[in-house]
């Protein structure tokens, strides 16, 4: 009786830290998925600022001042609450150099 009373403990315990060593796992890949939706996010963001940045200069002439000019005249959208967009306008003929942050991140 003793004998598998313990192979029961035994099989119990495998079976306890295979679980824990799945669910390790699991936890882990879906914090990269995540990291990547976000990622993916952030480059979609900056594809639609040039996008705008492009569009105002072709109609325009010149690039914008700033991300709040395209805002209002070119419909760019983005939930500012959780990104921070800027870019830096050199001259109105140069193309501003775009960059886009997730808020909290990298010391924002």
């Amino acid at each position: 009786m003793k004998r598998s009373r313990s192979g029961i403990v035994r099989g119990l315990a495998v079976t306890l830290a295979v679980f824990a060593v799945l669910l390790v796992f699991a936890f882990v890949l879906i914090s990269r998925i995540d990291q990547g939706a976000g990622d993916e996010q952030t480059a979609l963001i900056c594809d639609a600022v040039k996008n705008a940045l492009v569009t105002c200069y072709a109609v325009e002439g010149s690039y914008p001042p700033d991300v709040e000019y395209l805002k209002a005249h070119y419909g760019l959208a983005y939930d500012a609450e959780r990104y921070i967009v800027t870019f830096d306008a050199f001259a109105s003929n140069v193309m501003p150099d775009v960059r886009v942050r997730v808020r909290g991140e990298a010391g924002l």
